[in-house]
């Protein structure tokens, strides 16, 4: 008697056709489905009103083994929001200017073969999801995935103001201009916001952040304590007082950078005291209203003005594929929780 077998699996490419050197691409899954038996790869390319979800339900609806995410932090922010909870994973082609995800879990940086043999040989890793619930000015509510980290401030003006052909252009260096100019006039914020339930408090902030990872573009650490997988929102408040203030922060994220080179300059770190321009908070729901909209982004892409923001977040909702050989790498090292709320 014949035995019934299981259709061959096949992978599912979603793609950003600006930055993916398709037919590079095309022969590297080629090669690497025929060398594993697969079926022939199903291709999904994002519409340019789209980040990538819509070709991301097409995809889902094949049942991949694995979708290849081809883009920059936007398009994987776009296809993680319809593959979360599904149990497939993705994994990741970098190719834009960040990628920070791509960073964060030891994906291989401009190594675009190396990134394909992952994607069919590789382990998996469950990360988590935050979710962001925004309420504009005029009433509405919108929920929307994010696997990097939500700002509002100098972080949703940067992905605001900075054009996709100048980050192309000068990558990181494309971002000193709207900092500067930030910097400069130094405008703070009312908000009043919780942590996980907790009692209402308010502060001035030029900056809030909520991650899911600490890195930010340049390869810049800025929450020592976010890891991608413990289930946890880090968020950090920028609140400097003048320049003095700006220089502060600017040495702390440079000692931070240098620190979580080795274990000794980590707990060096540890043992420093806080700034109250830098103040940091840990949870797993953060809360904030704002007293005028303020621009609110997501792993890079606007998300236009808001008047009120509710982050949760999803512990390991989201598969990735990393490559076998690599562990998996946090952002830094994991101090104690820090859910305290910031001096005023």
């Amino acid at each position: 008697m014949n035995e019934a077998h299981s259709p061959a699996p096949h992978a599912a490419v979603v793609y950003h056709p600006l930055k993916v050197p398709v037919r590079r691409l095309r022969a590297a899954v080629a090669e690497h489905e025929a060398a594993n038996g697969w079926a022939r790869t199903r291709w999904h390319e994002t519409a340019g009103d789209d980040s990538g979800r819509a070709a991301a339900e097409s995809a889902l609806a094949h049942r991949p083994a694995v979708v290849l995410v081809a883009g920059g932090d936007g398009t994987v922010r776009a296809v993680a929001e319809v593959m979360q909870a599904t149990g497939i994973p993705i994994a990741l082609i970098p190719l834009g200017t960040g990628n920070l995800l791509a960073r964060d879990i030891g994906a291989p940086l401009n190594d675009l073969a190396a990134c394909v043999r992952a994607a069919f040989s590789g382990g998996d890793r469950a990360v988590d999801v935050g979710m962001a619930e925004l309420d504009d000015e005029g009433g509405s509510r919108r929920t929307t995935a994010f696997m990097v980290m939500a700002g509002i401030g100098l972080d949703a003006e940067m992905a605001e103001s900075t054009s996709a052909n100048a980050k192309k252009r000068l990558g990181w260096f494309a971002y000193v201009a709207p900092i500067a100019r930030s910097v400069i006039a130094n405008r703070l914020f009312h908000l009043d916001y919780r942590i996980d339930g907790g009692r209402t408090r308010s502060t001035r902030a030029h900056t809030v952040i909520v991650g899911n990872c600490g890195t930010l573009t340049g390869n810049m650490l800025l929450i020592p304590a976010a890891i991608i997988d413990d289930g946890l929102l880090d968020v950090v408040m920028m609140r400097p007082a003048g320049r003095f203030g700006w220089a502060r922060i600017g040495t702390r994220l440079t000692l931070q950078g240098l620190a979580r080179r080795s274990p000794l300059g980590r707990r060096l770190l540890q043992q420093t005291p806080d700034l109250h321009s830098l103040a940091y908070l840990q949870g797993r729901r953060f809360e904030a209203r704002f007293d005028a909209p303020h621009l609110v982004e997501l792993d890079g892409d606007s998300f236009g003005h808001v008047t009120r923001v509710r982050i949760t977040v999803r512990p390991g909702a989201l598969v990735v594929r990393t490559p076998a050989h690599r562990g998996a790498p946090s952002a830094g090292a994991a101090p104690e929780s820090r859910a305290r709320a910031p001096r005023e």
